[in-house]
């Protein structure tokens, strides 16, 4: 191979004059003012991350045009986002008069001052050659002999000559795999370069000699691979450029090789600036939006499938615990009992086990601290079934470990599977294992020799792509169309067009077109009220266009064609309710046709598109979309986050712009597997932040309802009706929302801790104050206030905060928000870690004090009597004492524990604080436990922005 280490062979040329004719966002100044220092340091690492829309483009040329000032080299994941760049660059101007367009190139044979390429023009590998082959072979062998799948090496020969002679499909897709490996091996060993395709190394010694002094990396997530191993080395080559690092999201690590991600590291370093989502928003450079959510049920026919799996793995469960004397008559178990050993159940089993790790507490120490899931679950499983454990084995509570049939149950059939039925002599037993394998397949955990994995689960499949979700569409899409008539541009998001990878046992449950864009598509049109969309689905091989739109979908499409100087001869053929429309001409592709219907989209010519993430994704812009439906399952923050980036773009036609984005999620809570659509809701929100009905912004699912946080799944069955008619009742209020957003107006840059509290019932929660001068009784609010006066007083005078302000707000479903305003980060979370203890359960609180409560009696003729003198009518009659424990940071020692007392007296209640670790403290508690006077709400702590 060439010598890469060579220098140019020519001297940089001077770099022109240019001039930014635009103006800098506040963020982007950020960024500007941040690279000018890091750059001024002698670092030459830069890494950026910023939401779509937010302006990475314009960051990037900014910094080669005004701080760097050397020829660049800008790499794209794909052709619409290197074609951004170049268009990005009306901005700029060359002061010298001469046109800047003509120094800037897309061609990898002419670089210019600013080269855009996609990442592939410059990492395409090599073409096989018998060297490779010869050495792929070599680890086709060496890996046939590792795994005892061939005796020798003259046996793995043949088995490998016979696939080349006789099953050659085959044969070439295994080499074609050990030569990837090949290559990774000599990449991962600092080779990249040399296995590169020649044209891939023809284009970076053109870039080389050019001088580039910049290489900006767009979308950089996408380095955690091959793309990334190659670049590595690319950048020692190009002379050591200034590498600038843009992305939306940082990458995901889950996956990946250790070497990837520490090589990614290594070339980014750390994150130099990242702007969130809300502060583009809040300075009016992105459009506000609001996350929504609709639940669905399977379907009658899905949720029979779902019942009878349960039924099949509880049946299975009573097979394992009964021994197989049981299932023998008389006479079957007296033949038997000389040949076949009794087969032990999985009680029995897990009892010797137990046994025999209890013989001494080191001994049990070692065995729970081994494996403490299966311990666990083993102790609360023997304990719940048989109401006693074996001596020596203490008793662990049923939270310490998750029993539901998708979590740590499982871990003992599979240990049972595999330790002891297909270890047993009788062929029944073998059997049981089987079933054990298949059944437990379904629920997505494969029995392996050596232990259990996840893996695909048929019910998790079908509960993601239910023919729920698709019928969803319509009450969603037709209530978005009341609001927003003529305005509303959609856009509905599938994993792909259609599948064949459906598992035989669901089969007859879900076509290939479940849950793709193909059945959304139907939906949409076998409804009247939403086929006035005149939807078009748009995948990488497929244009549908609704029939009614078809003659003027074609005629729109011919004038666009001709503008663009397009050849392309169009025609459509008629199926069922819509038209399948075709192009004829070298030019027709996925990059023009989406470009063309996102045109006409823009034009409202139709008003719902249908498609998969990979083209309606990353690099796809539509500044008019204010509908986003997410069909897809992908939770990575680096999908997700693309694909809510496409609806807040900012439309200058539409200053207002509010846009609503949906999931669909299908739950069945009943049911084992039921909830993992919901739990991959939950992930998907993890790291977006969001507009909360009170105008917080908050980041995870708790922005989407505060009741997501922590909401029981039977809670979420029994009020699927009100959930969803209130995420209905929310996509209406676009100008409410599109204020609470408070664009323009000043905003924290800081996160503020708050607490979040649910209704608190009974004893615990309302009731009628003991001061004579407050004649209302305690609500949510005023009873939190009162908490939150008293904290706020009592950290301030033992000085652990700055003074503040208490501000509440509330949240549908029943909860309230308490954060102190007006004060440093560090002070608001103080104050929320102390409120959350004072709220909530004891724990471990080492004083406790006593909230006193009067229920009070009012007769319905005092209502008709003024009320100063009905007052005196009124009967209060004093409770037991709901008790509280003392925050840590007040409860340290008991010259704080008076301080909190005295500020608790003036604003909640009379109550003298008691050490709750002496007798008189535990008899306190105890008594509370027994007549249910402990705080009963439901608290969480949240980080805002307000």
């Amino acid at each position: 191979k060439r010598n890469w280490r060579n220098p140019p062979s020519e001297p940089r040329p001077l770099f022109p004059e240019i001039r930014f004719t635009g103006e800098l966002r506040p963020s982007q100044r950020d960024v500007a003012t941040i690279a000018q220092e890091q750059l001024a340091a002698g670092n030459r690492r830069l890494h950026i991350v910023a939401p779509p829309g937010s302006g990475k483009t314009i960051v990037g040329l900014y910094l080669w045009s005004q701080l760097v000032q050397a020829p660049a080299l800008v790499l794209s994941p794909n052709s619409a986002i290197q074609a951004q760049w170049v268009a990005r660059m009306n901005l700029f101007q060359r002061t010298d008069g001469k046109e800047l367009a003509e120094s800037i190139s897309t061609s990898t044979k002419s670089p210019g001052l600013l080269t855009s390429l996609t990442y592939q023009s410059v990492t395409l590998p090599a073409r096989a050659t018998e060297t490779l082959d010869r050495r792929a072979r070599e680890l086709w062998i060496h890996t046939l002999l590792s795994d005892d799948e061939a005796a020798n090496r003259p046996e793995a020969e043949v088995w490998i000559d016979d696939l080349q002679n006789n099953n050659t499909e085959y044969f070439e897709s295994r080499l074609s795999k050990y030569r990837k490996k090949v290559r990774d091996d000599d990449i991962l060993s600092g080779q990249a370069m040399s296995q590169l395709h020649d044209s891939s190394l023809d284009t970076l010694t053109r870039i080389r000699d050019v001088g580039v002094g910049l290489l900006i990396l767009d979308e950089c997530h996408h380095l955690m691979g091959h793309w990334g191993r190659v670049l590595s080395e690319v950048g020692e080559y190009l002379s050591d450029p200034v590498v600038l690092g843009l992305t939306a999201t940082p990458p995901e690590r889950a996956g990946h090789l250790i070497a990837d991600t520490q090589r990614y590291d290594k070339f980014f370093c750390q994150i130099d600036y990242q702007i969130p989502v809300p502060a583009i928003v809040k300075d009016g450079y992105l459009a506000p939006y609001q996350d929504l959510a609709y639940f669905v049920q399977p379907t009658d026919k899905e949720l029979k499938f779902i019942a009878d799996v349960d039924e099949q793995f509880t049946a299975l469960m009573e097979e394992m615990c009964r021994p197989r004397r049981e299932h023998r008559s008389a006479d079957d178990s007296d033949r038997a009992n000389a040949s076949e050993p009794e087969r032990e159940s999985i009680l029995e089993w897990l009892w010797r086990l137990l046994r025999d790790a209890s013989g001494s507490s080191d001994q049990w120490s070692k065995f729970y601290n081994r494996e403490p899931d299966f311990a666990a679950t083993a102790v609360h499983f023997l304990d719940s079934r048989l109401g006693q454990l074996p001596d020596g084995v203490p008793p662990i509570a049923p939270d310490a470990c998750d029993t539901a049939v998708s979590g740590q149950l499982t871990t003992l059939m599979d240990r049972y599977t595999r330790h002891c039925l297909r270890r047993s002599p009788h062929q029944a037993d073998h059997e049981l294992a089987k079933q054990a394998t298949q059944r437990l397949r379904m629920l997505g955990v494969q029995i392996t020799e050596t232990g259990s994995r996840r893996c695909a689960s048929p019910v998790s499949r079908l509960i993601a792509y239910t023919k729920s979700k698709t019928e969803a569409l319509v009450p969603i899409l037709h209530a978005e169309q009341k609001n927003l008539g003529s305005r509303m541009r959609a856009v509905v998001i599938a994993d792909y067009e259609k599948t064949s990878a459906i598992a035989d046992s669901v089969k007859h449950l879900l076509s290939d077109e479940a849950g793709g864009a193909m059945a959304a598509f139907r939906s949409i049109l076998g409804d009247a009220s939403t086929n006035e969309l005149d939807p078009v689905l748009l995948t990488g091989s497929s244009v549908l266009v609704d029939a009614d739109l078809a003659s003027v979908f074609l005629d729109a499409a011919h004038t666009w064609l001709q503008k663009e100087s397009i050849n392309v001869q169009l025609s459509s053929q008629r199926s069922d309710n819509f038209c399948v429309v075709k192009g004829r001409g070298t030019h027709w592709c996925p990059r023009v046709y989406v470009e063309l219907i996102t045109e006409l989209f823009q034009r409202g010519v139709t008003r719902c598109l249908v498609g998969t993430r990979g083209l309606l994704g990353e690099g796809w812009d539509a500044d008019t979309i204010n509908v986003l439906v997410d069909l897809s399952t992908f939770t990575t923050s680096t999908t997700v986050n693309q694909l809510r980036g496409r609806s807040i773009r900012l439309n200058p036609r539409a200053p207002k712009k509010l846009a609503n984005n949906w999931d669909v999620v299908c739950i069945a809570p009943e049911f084992s597997k039921g909830l993992d659509d919901y739990h991959r809701f939950i992930r998907k929100h993890k790291t977006v932040f969001g507009i909360c009905d009170d105008g917080a912004i908050e980041k995870g699912v708790g922005h989407v309802h505060a009741a997501f946080t922590d909401l029981k799944p039977e809670l979420l069955a029994n009020n699927i009706a009100d959930l969803n008619a209130e995420m209905l009742k929310r996509s209406e209020s676009r100008a409410r929302v599109y204020d609470q957003w408070k664009i323009g107006q000043p905003y924290s840059a800081s996160p503020i801790r708050c607490v979040e509290i649910r209704d608190q019932v009974g004893p615990n929660g309302f009731g009628w104050p003991p001061f004579e001068t407050q004649t209302t009784p305690w609500n949510q609010n005023t009873l939190v206030l009162a908490f939150g006066h008293a904290i706020r007083a009592a950290l301030h005078e033992t000085r652990q905060i700055q003074q503040g302000t208490v501000r509440t707000t509330n949240r549908d479903g029943g909860f309230a928000r308490v954060f102190l305003d007006d004060t440093s980060p560090e002070d608001s979370a103080t104050f929320a870690a102390a409120l959350s203890q004072a709220i909530g359960p004891i724990g471990e609180s080492r004083y406790v004090i006593p909230r006193s409560v009067d229920d009070l009696t009012i007769p319905s003729w005092t209502n008709w009597i003024p009320k100063v003198i009905g007052r005196f009518f009124h009967k209060k009659e004093r409770r037991q004492p709901t008790l509280h424990g003392v925050p840590e940071s007040l409860g340290r020692k008991r010259e704080l524990v008076d301080v909190y007392q005295k500020w608790w007296n003036t604003h909640v209640s009379p109550g003298e604080a008691v050490f709750a670790k002496n007798s008189q403290g535990e008899k306190m508690i105890q008594d509370a436990i027994t007549t249910q006077r402990l705080p009963n709400a439901t608290v969480h702590e949240k980080e805002i922005f307000i």
